[in-house]
């Protein structure tokens, strides 16, 4: 059948909500619900497709940043409510709205777009690529687990239910962009994420704050877990973020001293959160699992590659291939801590390594190294002695981790 893709008037976008929420098996939104989700909806930024006149599916974005290696960030459009009616999947539709996501994207002038993908095997073919990874740690809840040695400094306090949306949107905006994978979050963000959870749900939640030298510096929210996974007496770690160690290792310290938990459960933390090394007993520490965390794909390559920080290393000559996006084919030269585009790929300048824009963007933000993308078959290496330059080039030297889920 064929369809139609264009961008959906304020008016339909209560039933593309609708649309999505039955693709992963949701109901409805009553009024007050759809008054709250409709804040994420961005204006001009939903798309639907149709067939005959009927929508069968949609795909929306709200704007943000990305920081990337090196300390800058550039805006990117965060997509998510993703959705095909059952009776019209695998027909191309998905293909299409992928598509004219991405171009709007273009046009806005936003060199990234990123997901949280339901299903690891739908989005590559579209340019994405698993760009961080969280892990999913349990920790045993006791006041003196943390060693004597571990870094100490500034004051935790507990924020009444009227501060917590205020006072953490105001810290995360300060510290959120400091970590390659980072990310900003929108009002409608904040109204989905926990406004409803402490006003409409009246959930009890811990929020605590941090308080540095330089003021507030990080902040956690944690609330009783439920389900199967959660014993009686579990704390899950919905949010923490933290400008440094200090003020990390002062958070977690309050959540394992709080009375009447057993344990405290953090889902999608960074794979290189510290927290074996700053307990007496590293086995209190459980590592549950890990997960794929942000999904990127580069929209503007040449702009996402010269804004990018680089590690010293000999130069090296990349070639992007992109099906999809057409103009962002071509051969790279990385050197000096900077990048440019110096021709086509099929032109005299013949590249010494050669992705994919997925493969690109598991190596783009240093969750991934070259040579691994090499030896797994992402990358190929026409010349293999390039492997270590690019290897030193992308090194970054904090793993990559955004912590907001959307």
């Amino acid at each position: 059948m064929a369809h139609v893709v264009e961008p959906l008037g304020s008016d339909e976008l209560r039933a593309a909500h609708t649309l999505f929420s039955a693709a992963i098996h949701r109901g409805p939104a009553d009024d007050a619900g759809w008054a709250r989700t409709s804040q994420l909806y961005s204006p001009g930024r939903t798309f639907g497709a149709r067939v005959d006149g009927a929508l069968v599916g949609t795909a929306t974005s709200f704007p943000s940043e990305l920081a990337v290696p090196g300390g800058a960030s550039l805006p990117m459009g965060a997509v998510t409510r993703v959705g095909v009616r059952a009776d019209h999947t695998r027909r191309g539709i998905l293909t299409a709205l992928m598509r004219a996501q991405l171009a709007d994207a273009a046009e806005r002038g936003e060199p990234f777009t990123s997901l949280r993908a339901s299903e690891a095997r739908i989005y590559g073919r579209f340019g994405y690529g698993l760009a961080t990874r969280g892990r999913t740690v349990r920790v045993r809840a006791d006041a003196t687990l943390l060693r004597p040695e571990a870094p100490r400094g500034g004051t935790v306090r507990l924020l009444a239910r009227d501060e917590i949306v205020p006072v953490l949107r105001d810290v995360h905006a300060r510290i959120a962009l400091r970590r390659p994978g980072g990310i900003t979050r929108t009002d409608g963000w904040w109204s989905m994420a926990v406004a409803r959870r402490v006003e409409v749900e009246r959930a009890h939640v811990l929020a605590a704050v941090h308080t540095g030298p330089d003021g507030d510096d990080g902040f956690a929210i944690a609330y009783r877990g439920e389900g199967p996974e959660f014993p009686e007496r579990a704390l899950e770690l919905f949010d923490l973020h933290a400008a440094d160690l200090p003020a990390t290792a002062a958070l977690w310290r309050f959540l394992l001293g709080v009375d009447l938990v057993e344990s405290v459960q953090g889902n999608l933390r960074p794979l290189d959160e510290p927290l074996e090394l700053l307990l007496s007993d590293p086995r209190a520490c459980a590592v549950r699992g890990h997960e794929d965390e942000t999904w990127l794909r580069i929209v503007d390559v040449p702009a996402a590659l010269a804004a990018r920080g680089y590690g010293a290393a000999e130069p090296v000559l990349l070639g992007v291939h992109d099906p999809v996006l057409e103009a962002n084919a071509g051969v790279y030269r990385i050197a000096d801590g900077a990048s440019e585009r110096v021709g086509p790929l099929d032109g005299p300048v013949r590249p010494e390594l050669e992705c994919t824009a997925a493969g690109l963007a598991m190596a783009y933000l240093g969750d991934r190294r070259p040579s691994e993308l090499v030896a797994t078959g992402w990358w190929s290496a026409p010349d293999p002695a390039a492997v270590p330059r690019a290897d030193a080039a992308f090194a970054t030297p904090a793993a990559p981790w955004c912590g907001t889920y959307f």
